[in-house]
């Protein structure tokens, strides 16, 4: 049960963290056209995860609970694009290579085709 409740803590601070640094970057860059919050936001979180992956390799400086809080809970709910580039970062530093790149592959066309099924459907009914 503190697993979860550390997930979600994290989560939603991730998520609050995402909203207000998303809204920023739209102000800031006053141009509609781009998404450059999400950018800014999933660029932001790959940047802190592989550094404190780095920490937490190095330094074991990472309980197994505070690794559930900050990585799935803070950076996942911050934005999961920052794990899905950890992993593939992972395979391709330990040499597995087509697992990487499968990882990629998938991960772009299954989310896309999933977005365009859902959105089918939701047209449907």
């Amino acid at each position: 049960m503190l697993r979860l409740l550390l997930v979600g803590i994290g989560g939603f601070l991730g998520a609050a963290l995402r909203y207000g640094v998303t809204a920023w970057v739209h102000k800031v860059m006053d141009n509609p056209w781009f998404p450059y919050g999400t950018l800014a936001v999933n660029v932001a979180g790959c940047l802190v995860i592989g550094f404190l992956a780095g920490l937490a390799e190095s330094r074991s400086s990472f309980t197994s609970e505070a690794r559930l809080f900050v990585f799935v809970g803070i950076i996942g709910g911050f934005t999961t694009y920052s794990s899905f580039a950890y992993e593939t970062y992972s395979l391709a530093r330990a040499a597995q290579n087509f697992s990487a790149t499968l990882n990629v592959a998938l991960q772009l066309s299954l989310g896309l085709a999933a977005v365009w099924i859902g959105d089918a459907l939701a047209r449907l009914i």
